[in-house]
């Protein structure tokens, strides 16, 4: 009959402790007036509790401090602090101590440790401590894995393990809505939203943009010549509420230049999210690399570059066109038509050569128009334009023949007011 060896007990003992901030000390006061049945006693009470502010007894926020009560919660992008301390409860001296602390969580496993080296011995009710950090960039389940290995007096080696399961909560729900505009700069609206349940000090929301872009911030506005923020000089979020930060990215000069690289830019940049919470502990979140859909333009794609705001009836003004072929293998012939309307007409020559439009490239081009009638215009541009024949490695892409069709390219002009002369 086998019997099973009863567990050995370890001369070390393990002990592993959260390090967190405590939390201010609240209590519910209980007043009365002088003329009620108690008289002065509960102010007496009040005022003899040391918890309470003199002066101002009957605030539930006192002086002191409370300590944590339990493990609490630890959220995505706070930075976990753990103290481990080894204890020899035993009366002999203990060899060759190690203390591996490993965090393991749904995708890896991390060490933890600040040194690896082994402690050469531990006297009786002396102690090894060691505190551990680490920035939590993964929500799920972690465990805390502390391994503790020595030799005895006898030489025999030991050896024993404790695991700590926590989880990790998000704090932030992110969502983004990308808005594409004609000049080829894109909107970011941001919209983040304090999903825990205390309020939490907004530090820092930027945008970090791709190499592609350049980005300014649309969250403050110019008053008495200083930059104000447009959510006013407190900058907390309470629980469950929802801020919108908004943002404009221009491409880069060398880029904008070039047509059919921005045509197919999806990757547009991260946001960076720094917060604070009670007494100050720090939180920080990176999105990944945010995407919007690119925007079609065709082959050919013509652009408003500069317009009046306002135009005098019967007077010529001017306007600046950009024609961009977006095409990657297409060289274009351009002819322009005018159109006229009962209302707007061009002067110039209808009909005449723009000339070659290469792959990728631009031409600027500049028209003048005539107002006769007051009030908001809109014009349209015939554009045609022929596609030419390109061998490419010993294999024809379109016929020798050009092709010739028409191509319609309207422009809204919007004007503000049309006064008379």
């Amino acid at each position: 009959m086998e019997v099973n060896p009863p567990k050995q007990e370890h001369l070390l003992a393990l002990k592993v402790m959260r390090l967190t901030k405590p939390t201010l000390f609240t209590n519910i006061p209980v007043t009365c007036e002088e003329k009620d049945l108690p008289g002065d006693l509960f102010n007496q009470l009040m005022r003899d509790d040391p918890s309470t502010v003199n002066g101002a007894e009957i605030l539930m926020l006192g002086e002191m401090l409370t300590l944590p009560q339990n493990f609490g919660n630890i959220f995505l992008g706070e930075t976990f602090s753990s103290y481990i301390s080894v204890h020899n409860d035993s009366n002999q001296v203990v060899k060759d101590i190690l203390v591996k602390a490993d965090l393991q969580t749904s995708s890896q496993r991390l060490n933890l440790s600040a040194s690896n080296a082994a402690v050469a011995e531990l006297k009786p009710d002396c102690c090894i401590d060691d505190v551990i950090h680490h920035e939590v960039k993964e929500i799920g389940t972690h465990i805390l894995v502390c391994a503790v290995s020595y030799t005895t007096q006898g030489g025999e080696k030991m050896y024993f393990r404790k695991f700590f399961k926590f989880q990790v909560l998000k704090p932030l729900d992110v969502k983004t809505k990308f808005y594409n505009a004609e000049t080829d700069e894109v909107f970011l609206e941001a919209q983040i939203q304090n999903i825990t349940t205390s309020p939490m000090f907004m530090e820092k929301v930027s945008l970090e943009p791709s190499i592609m872009y350049n980005v300014a911030e649309l969250n403050s506005v110019s008053q008495a010549g200083e930059c104000v923020t447009t959510f006013g000089s407190r900058a907390y979020l309470q629980p469950m509420d929802t801020r919108q930060y908004l943002y404009c990215l221009k491409p880069k000069k060398e880029f904008a230049e070039k047509a059919g690289i921005i045509k197919g830019v999806t990757v547009i940049g991260k946001l960076d999210i720094v917060w604070k919470t009670n007494l100050g502990e720090r939180g920080r979140l990176q999105t990944s690399q945010l995407q919007r859909m690119a925007p079609g333009y065709g082959d050919v794609r013509l652009s408003l570059e500069a317009i009046p705001d306002t135009v005098n009836l019967e007077e010529p003004f001017h306007i600046t066109c950009k024609i961009t072929n977006c095409s990657s293998e297409r060289t274009m012939d351009l002819v322009l038509e005018m159109c006229n309307t009962n209302s707007i007409h061009w002067c110039g020559i209808s009909g005449r050569q723009l000339g070659k439009l290469h792959p990728s490239s631009s031409l600027c081009l500049a028209l003048t128009l005539l107002s006769s009638v007051q009030g908001l215009q809109v014009c349209s541009l015939l554009s045609n334009f022929s596609i030419w024949a390109r061998v490419t490695q010993g294999r024809l892409l379109f016929p020798h023949f050009p092709w010739y069709f028409p191509r319609y390219l309207c422009l809204s002009l919007s004007l503000n007011r049309v006064s008379p002369a």
